[in-house]
């Protein structure tokens, strides 16, 4: 009975194990079948991806140029090393370890000890990506791929090379804001700034793909020679930059900056016809004291334009025939209150009674002030059409992204107050960026046609167009030919009898206006800690026939040094137009070559006469004759001719009708 009991257990737990193998056989065939038919796709996948994988292949970004063709900004190749450790055999590495070190030292500019114990370090703890430099060139690659134990290559030397694309910008920081650069976000993602922004679509190209299959130690190779989609590089941008005039223009903000001490400050020069930007510079001041280009000031920054914007009011009133320029005002003194506010002149004491032409010139708020709160204080909306008119309330629509919103007060909006109107008078209670206020001042410049800046005059595909950005007209007229020739001559004042009359050359021509707006003013008239000024000049040159357009803002200079947009931004503004004016290839050519003058022609007259009046063996009467003339003159019959002094001939050694000798000497004094 015991035999058989045990018979059973034994049968139970064959039965039993039997059973559980069954039970496992139906749940592998299970499986299987839902991996071959329900997930298989999946699994099949995967396993390509982690065999075979398709590749980016980038493509290349265009290049920036300057409108004279300078490289603004290019891709080019960088490269990264690192070494596998393991790689060498145990005597290559100990035979080229020390000539190696050797070669990274001279290379490198580090002890060649310091390499051979990070490359013995290395080895010892198995390092297989051990780093050694970055930011090489495609020379220093190859340079470096020659050093010893390196030339063995990738297998046997352990070297690994590592390509990476990087944006250079060979004029330096140099409009670097504008031109543009690229920038991390938050979320990890590439962001473009400037032209590299605005343009992207054009500078980007399409990258292309290649199969790839993976081999040993993680390597990859091409599965086959042709691409499976081709990378298209990306379009040439041609800016509207002039780097010869940017390079003036960035070295005069910086020279005042630095000066002043101030906080940061922009100065855009336009080209007046076209709107095409010929310079732009922004700078702000580090924790260090040196300046950087950080933010488009010019673009991006509305502030209240003070002084400058009176430009908007003269203009309204004159075209809608309120005043008269040569009309009166009593500046009583320097201080009015209107609606129980005072309005100053920076001049204390005031100018006395002045005509509003003059007020202008002398940049006189209580004039200004006076003028525009009689003309429109029955009728506000008539003022505030106008500056709408202007286009002084709506953005330029520039390419360029982050233009600051203008902001000019409705009689409708809440903020609207009895002080408002008077106050836009001297260009308080509104907001313009110093491009805005710059396309302004240049349809002045352009006789009334108001044009959209532009940074870009062409995108190219080699020798090939692809789009041009011609001139773009946001306004035909802005007002009458006759208010335009009226505030350009009182625009020439200010420079030369006005406001600006420091910045006067009788060498060449400017106009313009100058500003200083307390910024973060107070209520009630009183100053706050961040209280600081804003020195504007703005304008065009020359002043008859303007062909460039310029304005520069500096913020927050140091009080004590100045403050006044003539001594502060003003020295910016004639340093640029004297440049070009002198230097720039461009200018240098002769105008009206075929022209006459009138005076040049009684002198040649005068002299021709004498000429062919003059007998060839009597000495001539070259008294009260231009030295030059008298000298070919006595020149042409024999005489020898030594001047003393300059200018017109006063005096001759040999009397008028004597005969003379050839070559004999005569003797003119000048005077």
């Amino acid at each position: 009975m015991e035999v058989k009991t045990d018979d059973k257990k034994v049968s139970y737990r064959i039965y039993l194990v039997a059973f559980a193998i069954f039970v496992m056989a139906i749940l592998v065939s299970v499986k299987l079948t839902n991996i071959q038919w329900v997930e298989g796709d999946y699994y099949r996948q995967l396993a390509r991806e982690r065999t075979v994988k398709n590749f980016t292949i980038p493509a290349n970004r265009g290049n920036v140029y300057s409108a004279d063709g300078s490289l603004l900004a290019t891709s080019i190749p960088n490269y990264i090393i690192r070494f596998d450790a393991l790689a060498p055999k145990q005597e290559d590495f100990d035979e080229y370890l020390e000539p190696l070190a050797d070669s990274l030292s001279a290379m490198l500019c580090k002890s060649s000890n310091h390499y051979f114990n990070e490359l013995r370090r290395a080895r010892t703890n198995k390092d297989r990506y051990h780093f050694i430099a970055k930011g090489l060139s495609y020379t220093e690659l190859l340079r470096i791929k020659r050093f010893p134990l390196f030339k063995l290559g990738a297998y046997k030397g352990g070297i690994i090379t590592e390509q990476k694309t990087v944006r250079e910008h060979p004029i330096g920081k140099i409009a670097e804001r504008t031109v543009g650069y690229e920038r991390i976000d938050d979320d990890g993602e590439k962001l473009y700034v400037g032209i590299e922004g605005a343009f992207a679509s054009y500078l980007n190209g399409k990258d292309g793909r290649h199969m790839m299959q993976k081999i040993a130690r993680n390597q990859w190779k091409p599965i086959s020679d042709v691409n499976e989609v081709e990378p298209v590089d990306g379009y040439d941008v041609i800016s509207t930059i002039d780097v010869y005039i940017q390079d003036i223009a960035h070295h005069a903000l910086l020279k005042q900056l630095e000066y002043y001490e101030a906080d940061h400050g922009c100065v855009v020069v336009m080209e007046t016809k076209t709107g095409y930007v010929k310079a732009i510079s922004n700078l702000g001041r580090a924790t260090d004291g040196s300046y950087y280009e950080t933010i488009n000031y010019a673009v991006g920054e509305s502030a209240e334009p003070g002084s400058s914007f009176k430009l908007a009011g003269l203009i309204s009133m004159l075209e809608d025939k309120k005043v008269d320029t040569s009309k009166v005002y009593d500046t009583k003194g320097g201080d009015i209150v209107i609606n129980g506010r005072h309005v100053r002149d920076s001049h204390k004491g005031g100018y006395g009674k002045i005509s509003l032409a003059r007020g202008f010139e002398l940049s006189s708020n209580t004039v200004l002030v006076q003028a525009v709160y009689e003309s429109y204080k029955d009728n506000p909306w008539g003022f505030v059409n106008n500056l709408n008119k202007y286009g002084l309330n709506k953005r330029l629509g520039v390419s360029i992204k982050g233009e600051g919103k203008p902001y000019i007060p409705q009689p409708n909006d809440k903020m609207w107050s009895r002080t408002t109107l008077p106050w836009m008078g001297f260009g308080y209670n509104v907001s313009l960026t110093p491009l805005q206020t710059l396309t302004f001042y240049n349809a002045v410049a352009n006789n009334g046609e108001m044009v959209r800046p532009l940074f870009v005059k062409e995108i190219k595909e080699w020798d090939k167009t692809i789009k041009k950005f011609d001139k773009e007209v946001m306004n035909p007229q802005i007002c009458s030919q006759e208010t335009i020739d009226q505030v350009r001559a009182i625009m020439e004042n200010v420079v030369k009898k006005g406001t600006g009359s420091k910045l006067y050359s009788p060498n060449f021509s400017m106009a313009g206006k100058t500003g200083t707006a307390q910024v973060n003013y107070g209520k009630g008239g009183k100053t706050n800690g961040d209280m600081y000024y804003s020195s504007t000049f703005v304008g065009y040159f020359p002043a008859d026939e303007p062909q460039y357009s310029c304005i520069v803002i500096i913020n927050k200079p140091h009080v004590a040094k100045g403050y006044y947009g003539a001594d502060v931004s003003g020295p910016v503004f004639r340093r640029i137009a004297q440049k070009i004016f002198t230097d720039l290839p461009s200018t240098n050519n002769v105008k009206k070559l075929d022209a006459t003058i009138k005076e040049q022609e009684k002198l040649f007259a005068s002299y021709y006469d004498k000429q062919n009046k003059i007998k060839k063996d009597m000495v001539p009467n070259v008294i009260s004759m231009s030295g030059m003339d008298a000298v070919a003159l006595l020149g042409n019959i024999g005489l020898k001719v030594q001047v003393i002094g300059v200018g017109k001939v006063k005096k001759q050694s040999l009397k008028p009708g004597q005969a003379f000798n050839k070559d004999q000497t005569i003797i003119l004094e000048l005077s």
